[in-house]
């Protein structure tokens, strides 16, 4: 069997389908399961142990008729067998209907009436078992599995090498990832938790836990954010993965994870490292499964940036 996944939107968006990618490779062992993503978003299966190939078509893009006619060329030549579809949009479902795709599968909403089976989206329950439920037509009705990666060695060694530069080899660290996405920085800086606050956070973990160094990530848009934080807090250390699977490896060899909502965050709960992440506007319950791993600290007002340190310390502390 041949199947083609469509899973627009950002990296955290592509490490909450994997559960469903990975439970159709499971009871389909022999499939072959492809996925047409974003550009960005493309980073993502790195880590990921199910899906075969990776095309790439920027959904959200101002897309003229012949770029969609290229994708439904490409999707047509490969002669898949079935399609799931993750958003809701009638074009995505006109495209996959001028495929011929004889079984094409998504959510109820926009463009349905292009599929040959629909499911209703759950919008109150955790995310990952929402996509879940786009199974149910193949007659896959277990119960949604847990978040899970697929972690290459050569990045597992970067990142054993990366703790000991670090001097955390031998005590462990907390981590720290307060930037934002890609798409969230674009929309505004809701997400973003700011120095003045990381500021007094860290400082109670050096004083309470000395010997157990506090490494923030850098990604390729958080330079700013982390020399801010450097000239307020010089005794913190900095950790730059130049590719999601370095960076998964680093969160798992992590004591602790305190971060903003992102793809960090679903990183952190796919290898189950203890985590406290900082939501916005969002529904705690649709981003992290029930779990006393991971502890959530919603904002009062939907902004990130007015969580108070001090909640955060009491969640760390336990009061």
């Amino acid at each position: 069997m041949r199947v083609v996944a469509l899973v627009p939107g950002g990296i955290g968006d592509q490490i909450l389908f994997f559960p469903t990618l990975d439970d159709l490779k499971c009871l389909y062992p022999n499939a072959q399961i492809d996925v047409v993503t974003e550009p960005r978003s493309k980073a993502a299966y790195r880590v990921s142990k199910s899906v075969h190939e990776v095309l790439t078509f920027d959904f959200k893009d101002r897309n003229s008729l012949a770029d969609w006619g290229n994708l439904v060329g490409t999707i047509r030549d490969r002669e898949y067998d079935a399609a799931i579809a993750f958003g809701q949009s009638w074009l995505v479902g006109l495209m996959l209907w001028l495929t011929g795709i004889p079984t094409r599968i998504g959510f109820k909403g926009k463009g349905a009436a292009f599929l040959t089976n629909t499911v209703p989206f759950n919008p109150s329950q955790y995310v990952a078992a929402a996509y879940h439920d786009l199974l149910k037509p193949l007659g896959i009705t277990t119960p949604c599995p847990e978040l899970a990666v697929n972690v290459p060695k050569p990045d597992i060694d970067w990142s054993q090498n990366e703790q000991k530069r670090l001097g955390a080899s031998e005590t462990g660290y907390v981590l720290i990832y307060g930037g934002a996405d890609q798409a969230a920085r674009g929309k505004s800086t809701d997400k973003i938790y700011p120095v003045e606050k990381w500021r007094p956070i860290i400082q109670e973990f050096q004083v309470k836990q000395p010997d157990l160094p506090v490494v923030v990530i850098q990604g390729s848009d958080d330079e700013a954010f982390v020399r801010s934080l450097r000239e307020s807090c010089p005794e913190i250390k900095v950790t730059s993965p130049d590719n999601i699977g370095k960076l998964t490896a680093m969160i798992a060899g992590a004591n602790l994870m305190l971060t903003t909502e992102s793809a960090p965050l679903q990183l952190s709960v796919a290898v189950q490292t203890y985590t406290i992440s900082l939501i916005g506007s969002s529904d705690p319950e649709q981003l992290l499964p029930k779990s006393e791993k991971f502890l959530a600290i919603k904002s009062p007002t939907g902004k990130v940036a007015d969580i108070s340190p001090a909640t955060i310390s009491e969640k760390i502390w336990g009061g």
